[in-house]
């Protein structure tokens, strides 16, 4: 109801005792001018007596509005007109005898009464041969007035449609280009024009025809007949969102918001050709102050995974996505029923049978019904639709919002409400229908999980008739789990953010938004619509004949349109913690696979969730608390025994050595070479006695600590080992061979002896491995590429279940969530990307202003090391740096964290390795 709430604004902004609006105009029909004059007419037949007010001409009627309210709004439709003249040029009627300057004389079979009093309802009729008279204030332009309204008689009268149409549509191209734009109306005198064109304002229902003005300060929009105010502005700095939108099927919209969740935007354009939108779009994406990059619904979708938003809001993002509008009630946003039971006593949200199916469309609940339709389907000749009827039409919308926007429901359908019997009467009867009715498979509307139960309630006290059991259509009837209207809407919420529906509204969204919205998967999933609802289920711009265009596009918007398809895989599901009282869905035991703990090291170190939580939420704080250069060449690996509590850390280099670097006394302890050939990573083993190192000469080395020598080497590979993985006595190598190596070791049996490996699996990619992770459970490996890529590798099966062209260029890091539900990677190409594990989504991509070498991550905030060897905080669910920590001279190359997160160790190409702590 939004749109309902910021027209009632305006009209108490601007004209408060104004009755008329577009919204008395027919569908597809232009308000031209007005004038003020008096109605002239004979009461009783004798005296005759003046009306004061104003007469207003449009395209498909003129429609008298008196100003005092106690007189009826006349509207006189051009199609039912006989005779259209000035009195003073015929002299066959007495009534005209007399006749002043400035009389304009309508002779017509029909004319609608409505807003007698300012009542809404249905309009009155007056049939029979009438004739109107109209006295024009300014007597000079009634030649001017009737060269109008004769061309616009003309168009009316015409058989066809289409041209009908085109006739009406050459009229205002014509009235458009002979109307300049009145720069007076500018801000400021200084403002520098950009663009100037013809566009229509697109609200609800109706489309308002004007000139569009782009400054390097403001929007301006000035309607052709300066209603509802001469010029409507938008700054461009209070801009918060722009969306390109697609308007009857075409791309010719553009919607602009100055809020950021508010449902309905401060203008709705429509252009005459998608060059002139495009070119608005980027005027003002290029001159916004506060202009937010237009999110994406991978983006939104993190957001909803991670808990951050809610269930509604999410839905209301891509709904706006896919070009749902609440000015364009065609493409009115669709939210699900949620409910099925409208009869207990009590709602139990605990239980599943409370809820609706939401892998089904309401089409596909009724397994009766369901059976017929698909009986019919199978028999109808190509193309072929299982439903008749849409989800989402004008109809439905304004079938829920009757009681607060009548004058709506009246312009939909010609003056008239709907019959009593068919109207929203009973939140149980709606839902029984859908389930049951023939055509009748609609789903709901934001308003049902909002905070304004106006609806429900018959506020204005219509006359909605009775229905043909007598019983007065007056307020919703709820479901008996209701005490009144707002207790339902707050139910009706909790609905929506229950677990059950937060476990199953992906199910949902690909019928509507996703993947099972078209094609083989729609048959499938038995969610297939009229072909013409379908974004490119017909060319409107092929050269098809005028009426066969404007039939169809009546037939398009009346009956609803399908939003745009957003996804074309499988939505992921929600993240849903197992425990309540953690932010985070995961346990900190798996965080470090090379270092498992013992209880007792667990509590001394006081490894909680809060504590982990607590450190990321001061990644910020992160403060040099030391920095050593022990290396010739660039550091490549970073290595701390987890028993030594940070006293000696081992690292690898470029310059082909493995160190041993006490941090107590500041001293290097050991410096030891395999080849001469670079080492490109390390770790320890469990025990904290062999450090394992990976080599560009195509090796493994393991070293012993305590013996001080190297104690095996695998030679496992064909060219460059360049990351390698342990858990449970496996190995896990990737090398520029393009492989990643399975090895199982086992352990000698005399204490100095060389281990045996075994070859478990070998995962084959089709160019040079780069990178590898394993995620907290060791059940998934991941391996990124030079070339881009990233394959995700179940490692109980050595089997791939994903493989996605992520980046262009080599992937420098990948690492899953704790939780392994997303998968973050880093590239040559400076961006992060988020890939949903179970599906191979990708769900969010963040450009970097430089490649990222390194980072860690704990599912909403990343600490990565940059080119430029900054450390960077970043907020990726918001899509943002939150903090630049200045570190080393040249590019961060490898990082380490403890347990908890609190501190860290960096190495970078200046061969430095720094210490950093976090300060509370």
């Amino acid at each position: 109801m939004a749109f309902i709430r910021k027209r009632r604004q305006e009209q108490q902004q601007l004209y408060s005792k104004e009755r008329f609006s577009l919204l008395l105009l027919n569908l597809e029909e232009y308000y031209f001018e007005q004038h003020t004059a008096n109605y002239i007419f004979n009461k009783d037949g004798r005296e005759r007596r003046k009306i004061r007010g104003s007469l207003k001409i449009c395209s498909k009627s003129v429609i008298f509005e008196p100003d005092e309210i106690s007189h009826p709004i006349i509207k006189i439709p051009l199609r039912d007109c006989i005779k259209i003249e000035a009195p003073e040029d015929s002299d066959t009627n007495d009534f005209y005898a007399g006749a002043l300057p400035g009389q304009i004389s309508i002779l017509s079979n029909q004319a609608f009464l409505t807003k007698e009093q300012n009542v809404i309802a249905p309009f009155k009729m007056e049939r029979g041969k009438t004739e109107y008279l109209f006295q024009l204030d300014v007597a000079g332009k009634v030649d001017d007035v009737l060269h109008t309204l004769h061309q616009l008689y003309r168009a009316s009268h015409l058989d066809k449609l289409g041209d009908q149409a085109a006739m009406i549509t050459a009229i205002l191209q014509s009235r458009l280009a002979r109307t300049p734009f009145d720069k007076n109306r500018f801000q400021n005198v200084s403002e520098t024009l950009h663009m100037e064109c013809k566009a229509e304002m697109v609200t609800p229902l109706v489309t308002n025809p004007g000139l569009v003005c782009i400054t390097d300060a403001n929007l301006y929009f000035q309607p052709l007949n300066g209603y509802p105010k001469p010029v409507v502005q938008v700054m461009l700095h209070s801009v918060r969102r722009i969306y390109k939108r697609r308007h009857g099927l075409l791309p010719l919209g553009l919607e602009v918001f100055c809020t950021e969740n508010n449902l309905c935007s401060d203008i709705y354009l429509k252009f005459y050709n998608t060059q002139d939108r495009d070119n608005a779009y980027f005027f003002m994406a290029t001159y916004l102050e506060n202009h937010v990059t237009e999110h994406t619904a991978e983006s939104y979708m993190l957001q909803w995974q991670r808990g951050h938003i809610s269930n509604y809001q999410y839905l209301l993002h891509l709904n706006n996505l896919a070009d749902r509008s609440c000015n364009d009630l065609s493409q009115y946003p669709v939210f699900p029923w949620i409910i099925a039971d409208y009869s207990s006593s009590e709602l139990d949200l605990t239980k599943p049978e409370t809820f609706r199916d939401l892998s089904k469309p309401v089409g596909a609940l009724n397994k009766e019904r369901l059976e017929r339709l698909l009986i019919r389907y199978r028999e109808m000749p190509e193309p072929k639709f299982m439903y008749g009827s849409h989800y989402s039409s004008p109809g439905y919308v304004l079938f829920y919002l009757v009681r607060v926007a009548p004058e709506y429901m009246l312009c939909l359908q010609n003056g008239k409400f709907d019959h009593p019997d068919r109207m929203f009467n009973s939140i149980a009867e709606t839902w029984k229908n859908c389930l049951d009715g023939a055509t009748d498979f609609k789903e709901l509307i934001p308003e049902f999980y909002e905070n304004d139960s106006s609806f429900l309630l018959n506020s204005l006290k219509l006359d909605l008739g009775k229905t043909q059991g007598g019983k007065i259509v007056d307020n919703v009837e709820l479901p008996p789990w209701a005490s009144d209207a707002d207790d339902f809407l707050q139910k009706s919420q909790d609905a929506l953010e229950s677990q059950y529906v937060s476990e199953h509204l992906h199910e949902w969204i690909d019928l509507v938004f996703g993947y099972k919205q078209k094609g083989n998967e729609a048959i499938a999933a038995q969610n297939v619509f009229h072909p013409l609802t379908y974004e490119g289920g017909v060319d409107l711009n092929s050269n098809m004949d005028p009426n066969e265009r404007v039939a169809l596009l009546t037939q398009i918007l009346e009956f609803g349109q399908t939003p745009k398809q957003l996804f074309t895989i499988p939505h992921p599901r929600r993240i849903i913690p197992k425990f309540k009282s953690f932010p985070r869905a995961s346990s900190h035991d798996f965080s470090m696979p090379e270092s498992p703990v013992s209880p007792g090291e667990e509590s001394f170190e006081d490894l909680t969730e809060e504590s982990i939580t607590l450190a990321w939420n001061h990644m910020t704080r992160l403060k040099i608390d030391g920095q050593h250069k022990i290396h010739r060449g660039a550091i490549t690996g970073i290595a701390v025994p987890y028993s030594s509590n940070q006293s000696s850390i081992f690292t690898t280099s470029q310059d082909s050595t493995l160190k041993m670097f006490s941090a107590e006394s500041k001293m290097l302890q050991r410096s030891i070479s395999f080849s001469n050939m670079a080492l490109s990573s390390c770790l320890i083993l469990p025990g904290d006695t062999t450090v394992v190192c990976s080599s560009w000469d195509n090796n493994i080395y393991f070293y012993s600590i305590a013996f001080a020598r190297r104690q095996d080497t695998l030679m496992g590979h064909d060219d460059a080992v360049s990351k390698i993985c342990w858990h449970n006595d496996r190995l896990y190598s990737a090398s520029w061979d393009s492989t990643v190596k399975v090895w199982q070791c086992i352990p000698a049996d005399l204490l100095g002896t060389k281990k045996r490996f075994e070859l478990l699996a070998e995962l084959e990619h089709d160019v040079s491995v780069n990178t590898i992770n394993l995620n907290a459970a060791y059940t998934l490996l991941a391996s990124g590429t030079k070339e881009g890529s990233i394959s995700i590798w179940d490692v109980t099966t050595a089997s791939i279940l994903h493989q996605l062209p992520c980046h262009s260029g080599t992937v420098s890091d990948a690492a899953f969530s704790p939780d392994s539900r997303h998968l973050l990677s880093t590239g040559e190409d400076g961006y992060f990307k988020v890939t949903d594990v179970q599906t191979g989504m990708i769900i969010s991509s963040m450009r970097s202003e430089e490649p990222q070498r390194c980072f860690k991550w704990d599912g909403n905030t990343i600490l990565s090391g940059s080119q430029s060897g900054e450390l960077l905080v970043w907020d990726i669910v918001g899509g943002k740096i939150i903090e630049r920590i200045a570190g080393h001279s040249g590019t961060v190359t490898c990082m380490w964290m403890n347990e908890r997160c609190s501190s860290i160790i960096t190495g970078g190409e200046d061969r430095q390795i720094m210490f950093w702590k976090q300060q509370y």
